[in-house]
C-alpha cells in the first residue's frame, strides 16, 4: 500500500562548496546583493566540486555551465551560481557531472569547476545559494563561518504548508519549454510588449517563467519581465508548469518570436495631443555655462513667466517589525483595495474629459497593483515577521530601483510610475496624511520628480509651469503636462535643486531653457510675448470654423490626422474640415487576433458619423512592417526592416486581412464621404492590384467602391507621379517617411535624427513632382506628414501647390489661421527660391526672411 508523500515544513540545505559563508548583502552585485533573484546566501569557496546542497530533481543546468537549479519539493527551487559574470566565459571551466532532470541525494557532485581558470577571468568566484521562490519561505537561518561542502549545515527553512503553496498556484503537473526564441523587438521587451505577453500568459492556470540566461521572470509581471532588460537579438526560452503548460508554450514562443505587436502606429505619434507642432521629444540641452540658465528636455512645449518653488515628498517613516502576519496580511490587502478604488476614481475623471488617453495612465497604475512580482516580494517579507508597511515600501523600492537601472530610457521612466503607485498604499497603510501643498500664485514648480498623480492633483490656477531633474518626454508625467497644456521641462541639471524659492524665471520650453532671475525688462518682454501669443491663440480658436483663404483669395483645405474617435470628435470642434489620415494601427494593437469586419466597421462607422456626411474621411489600410509586427501576423526578422516587407506589400501577401479592412471601409462609407488610402506603394502594379482587390470586394457587397488613394512615402512613388495620376483619385504625401527614405537617415538615430528635415530641397523637388503630376489630371495632393503642422514648411508647400494640409488635431486653428495671413503669390515665389537652394538651413532662412519682409 502507497502512501502519498506529504512535502515537510522545514528544510535544512548542506553546503554546496567548503568555503566561507558570506551574508548575501555583502555580495557585490546588486542583483544578488538586493536579493533580487532570491533570498540566502554565499560561499567564498575553497573546493572545486559543487554537490547538492538537499535531495531532490535538478531541474536547470545554464547553458555556460555555471548554474544549475534543484527542486527540493515542488514549487520550492535551490540556485547555486558559480562566481560573478561568470556567464560571459560560456562554459569554460565549468564541467557538469549530472543532467537535467536527475534525481540527486545531498553531497552529490552536481559539476566541478577549475578555480584557477575561472578565477583570473571572472570578476569574483563567490557562489550564491539562492531560493528563488521566496513565497513558499516562512522562515530562514544562515550559518555564518567556516563550512565544509556535504556536510555542514547553511541554511534551515520554515516552509509554507505544502497545502497553502498549493491554492496559492505552486507549479504542478507537466511542464513544456519552448525552442529558442530571438526577440526581434527594436527596443526589446519594454512596457507594452512585456504587457502584451502578460496578457496572454495570464490567460493560463500554469505557472509560466521567461528566461534569458540564468535569469528568470514572471511572465505574468510585467514589472518582472521589464526587469529582465531583454534587449533586440536576446535569446529567450518560455517555460510553462501545469495542467495546460503545452497550450501556453504554443501561444506564447511564436508571439514573442513575432514581437508581441510592438510598435504599430504607422510611423506617427501615438503620444496625447501636444500643442502643436512638437510631435517628437526634442534632445537634451548641453549643460549651460551661464549660472542664470539651465537646460533641459522639452517635455512639454511652451512659456512660463513666474517664481520658483520646489516640492518633494516627505519621507514616510515606518516600523519594520509587524504582528501576527496574518493581521499585516489584511493591512496591506485593504490598503490595496483602498488604493484600486482611488485610481479607479481618477481612471473615470479623465475618462469624464473625454481623454482615454491620459486615462490609461491611472489605469496602468491599478494593473501595477496587481503586479505579482511586487505582491509576492512584500508577502514573503511579511510572513518572515515584517510589517506590512515595511514589506510594502521595500518590495516597491526593490523593483522600482531594477527598472531605473536599466539602459533603457523609456523602461527606466516607468520606474517612476511604480513609486508612484508604492506611495498611495504607503500612506493608506501608515494613516499618514499629506496635506496639501500651499503653493503661491504665478509658480513655476521645482522638483527632483513629479508622478502622475502629482500633476492630475495640481492647481492649474496657480502652476503656470514645472521642471524636474528626473523625467524625460516620454514619460507619463510628459503626456500628462502636454494634456493640460502645461510648459515643463524634464532632465534639467540637478542644480535645478539649489535654486531659491521664489526666484524670479523664465520658463522657456520652446527653447528648452530655464532662465533665473531675468532682469525687469527681460521678465516684461516675455509677458508680453506671453500676452500676444494667447491673444492670438483665442482669436485662431476663435475663427476656427472659417474657412482657411489666403489673402488673395486661394481656399485651402485643412484636415486631421486622427487615431481614435475622440480625435474624430475633436477635430469638429477645431474647426477640421474632416480626416485626411485615420491611422487604423490602433485597431490591430495590444491583440492576438485581427480585428473582425464587424468591429472595424463599427469603428469606422462611428468616426464617420461623428464626422457628419460633409466632411471626408481618409483611411490609411494597415501599415506595418518587419520594424513593428503584430503578434498574429508572423514576420521573421529583416536585416533592414524599414527596406523590406512593410505597407501595401504585407497587405497583398495577406490578403484576408486587406478584404477585411476593405470591407469594413465599403460598409462604413454609405452615405459618408469615406475615402481609402493604401501606404508605401512604390509601383503601379501594386496599386493596381489593391485597387482590383478594392473593386472585387465592393462588387461582392453590391456596393459603390469609395475613391481611392495613394500614400507618395518613397522616392519611387513622387517620380513616378505622373504614371499614378492617371489613375489613382488623389495623394498624399507621407513627408516624414518620404524625407528618411530621400535623405537615406532614420529619423530616429540619435545622432543623424536632427538633419531629417523634410525642408532638404530634395524633398522639395520630390513634393514638386507630385504637386505638378496631380494638378495636369485634376486630382487632390495633400501634405498629412510633420510638414503640414511646420509654420515654416506651410507657405513653401502652398506654393508648391498643395491644395490640402492634414495637421494634428491640436494644431487645427493654428495652421487655419497662418493661412489666412498668407499670400499665394508670395508664396509661389518662395517655393520657386527655395527649390534652387542647396540646404534646409538655407530655406528656413530663406522663409523667415520673406515672412518677416511681407
Amino acid at each position: 500500500m502507497s502512501t502519498a508523500h506529504v512535502p515537510s515544513t522545514t528544510l535544512t540545505l548542506v553546503a554546496p562548496l567548503s568555503g566561507r559563508v558570506v551574508p548575501l548583502e555583502h555580495v557585490p552585485d546588486p542583483v544578488f546583493a538586493q536579493k533580487l533573484v532570491g533570498d540566502g546566501l554565499s560561499i567564498d569557496p575553497t573546493s572545486q566540486v559543487l554537490v547538492a546542497p538537499c535531495a531532490g530533481t535538478v531541474t536547470q543546468i545554464h547553458a555556460c555551465g555555471h548554474a544549475v537549479t534543484v527542486q527540493p519539493q515542488p514549487g520550492l527551487e535551490v540556485m547555486m551560481h558559480i562566481g560573478l559574470d561568470t556567464v560571459h566565459l560560456k562554459g569554460d571551466g565549468f564541467t557538469p557531472r549530472v543532467a537535467v532532470g536527475a534525481q540527486v541525494e545531498a553531497g552529490q557532485p552536481l559539476l566541478a569547476f577549475d578555480a584557477d581558470r575561472v578565477g583570473t577571468k571572472a570578476r569574483s568566484l563567490l557562489t550564491q545559494i539562492i531560493i528563488t521562490t521566496p513565497d513558499r519561505i516562512t522562515g530562514m537561518r544562515q550559518a555564518d563561518g567556516l563550512v565544509t561542502a556535504g556536510r555542514d549545515t547553511i541554511l534551515e527553512l520554515a516552509l509554507r504548508q505544502a497545502e497553502t503553496a498549493e491554492a496559492n498556484g505552486d507549479q504542478t503537473g507537466p511542464t513544456a519549454t519552448s525552442e529558442t526564441i530571438v526577440i526581434p523587438n527594436p527596443t526589446g521587451l519594454h512596457a507594452r510588449p512585456a504587457a502584451v505577453l502578460v496578457g496572454l500568459a495570464r490567460r493560463f492556470a500554469s505557472e509560466i517563467r521567461l528566461r534569458r540566461g540564468d535569469k528568470t521572470a514572471n511572465a505574468k509581471s510585467v514589472v518582472s519581465i521589464m526587469a529582465l532588460d531583454i534587449r533586440q537579438g536576446d535569446k529567450v526560452l518560455v517555460t510553462a508548469t501545469g495542467p495546460d503548460a503545452a497550450e501556453a508554450v504554443a501561444l506564447l514562443a511564436p508571439a514573442l518570436r513575432d514581437g508581441l505587436g510592438e510598435g504599430i502606429q504607422g510611423g506617427a505619434p501615438a503620444a496625447a495631443p501636444a500643442a502643436a507642432p512638437a510631435a517628437s521629444p526634442a534632445p537634451a540641452r548641453p549643460p549651460s555655462t551661464d549660472p542664470h540658465r539651465l537646460g533641459g528636455v522639452i517635455a512639454s512645449p511652451g512659456l512660463a513667466v513666474g517664481r520658483t518653488f520646489r516640492v518633494q515628498h516627505a519621507e514616510i517613516a515606518v516600523r519594520e517589525k509587524g504582528d501576527d502576519p496574518v493581521r499585516e496580511g489584511d493591512r496591506l490587502s485593504n490598503a490595496l483595495d483602498q488604493a484600486r478604488s482611488q485610481l479607479a476614481a481618477l481612471h473615470a475623471r479623465w475618462l469624464a474629459g473625454a481623454d482615454p488617453s491620459k486615462a490609461a495612465i491611472f489605469a496602468a497604475h491599478q494593473e501595477l497593483l496587481e503586479d505579482p512580482d511586487v505582491l509576492d516580494l512584500a508577502r514573503s517579507a511579511i510572513a518572515k515577521g515584517a510589517s506590512a508597511a515595511f514589506a510594502w515600501k521595500k518590495a516597491i523600492a526593490t523593483q522600482a530601483d531594477r527598472l531605473a537601472a536599466l539602459h533603457n530610457d523609456l523602461l527606466a521612466a516607468r520606474a517612476n510610475d511604480l513609486r508612484d503607485v508604492g506611495r498611495r498604499v504607503l500612506l493608506l497603510l501608515t494613516g499618514h496624511t499629506e496635506a496639501p501643498c500651499e503653493i503661491p500664485a504665478e509658480t513655476i514648480l521645482l522638483a527632483e520628480d513629479l508622478t502622475p498623480s502629482d500633476l492630475a492633483n495640481l492647481d492649474r490656477q496657480r502652476v503656470l509651469g514645472i521642471a524636474t531633474v528626473g523625467g524625460g518626454a516620454t514619460s507619463h508625467v510628459a503626456i500628462l503636462a502636454r494634456s493640460l497644456g502645461l510648459p515643463a521641462l524634464a532632465g534639467v541639471e540637478p542644480r535645478l535643486l539649489e535654486v531659491p524659492d521664489g526666484t524670479p524665471a523664465i520658463l522657456d520650453a520652446h527653447a528648452g531653457y530655464l532662465h533665473l532671475d531675468p532682469s525687469a525688462a527681460e521678465m516684461e518682454a516675455f509677458r508680453q510675448q506671453q500676452a500676444a501669443l494667447a491673444a492670438q491663440r483665442a482669436a485662431d480658436l476663435a475663427a476656427a470654423a472659417a474657412p482657411a483663404t489666403t489673402q488673395d483669395g486661394q481656399r485651402v483645405i485643412v484636415v486631421a490626422n486622427i487615431g481614435s474617435l475622440a480625435d474624430a470628435q475633436e477635430t469638429v470642434r477645431l474647426g477640421g474640415e474632416g480626416v485626411g489620415l485615420l491611422r487604423s494601427e490602433f485597431l490591430f494593437l495590444d491583440r492576438v487576433t485581427p480585428p473582425t469586419e464587424d468591429e472595424q466597421f463599427a469603428t469606422y462607422r462611428a468616426m464617420a458619423e461623428a464626422l457628419g456626411p460633409e466632411r471626408p474621411l481618409v483611411i490609411r489600410t494597415l501599415d506595418v512592417g518587419g520594424d513593428k509586427p503584430l503578434a498574429y501576423l508572423p514576420l521573421p526578422p529583416e536585416e533592414n526592416p524599414f527596406l523590406g516587407v512593410r505597407g501595401l506589400r504585407i497587405s497583398l501577401d495577406r490578403p484576408d486581412l486587406l478584404r477585411t479592412q476593405v470591407r469594413a471601409i465599403l460598409r462604413a462609407a454609405v452615405g459618408y464621404r469615406v475615402q481609402v488610402m493604401f501606404p508605401m506603394v512604390t509601383s503601379v502594379d501594386e496599386w493596381r492590384a489593391a485597387k482590383a482587390l478594392l473593386f472585387e470586394e465592393a462588387g461582392r457587397l453590391g456596393l459603390p467602391p469609395v475613391p481611392a488613394g495613394i500614400m507618395v512615402e518613397v522616392p519611387a512613388a513622387a517620380v513616378l507621379a505622373e504614371r499614378f495620376a492617371e489613375e489613382v483619385d488623389f495623394f498624399s504625401l507621407g513627408t516624414n517617411d518620404l524625407t528618411q527614405y530621400t535623405l537615406a537617415m532614420d529619423r530616429g538615430h540619435p545622432k543623424l535624427a536632427a538633419q531629417v528635415d523634410g525642408l532638404h530641397p530634395a524633398v522639395l523637388h520630390l513634393i514638386a513632382a507630385t504637386a505638378r503630376a496631380a494638378r495636369a489630371r485634376q486630382r487632390s495632393v495633400s501634405v498629412c506628414g510633420g510638414l503640414a503642422g511646420d509654420p515654416q514648411a506651410v507657405p513653401i508647400l502652398l506654393g508648391l501647390g498643395i491644395d490640402k494640409l492634414s495637421v494634428s488635431v491640436p494644431a487645427l486653428p493654428d495652421i487655419k489661421a497662418l493661412i489666412r495671413r498668407l499670400d499665394l503669390g508670395v508664396c509661389r515665389r518662395l517655393a520657386e527660391q527655395c527649390l534652387t537652394l542647396a540646404s534646409p538651413g538655407q530655406v528656413r532662412h530663406l522663409v523667415t526672411r520673406t515672412l518677416t519682409a511681407a
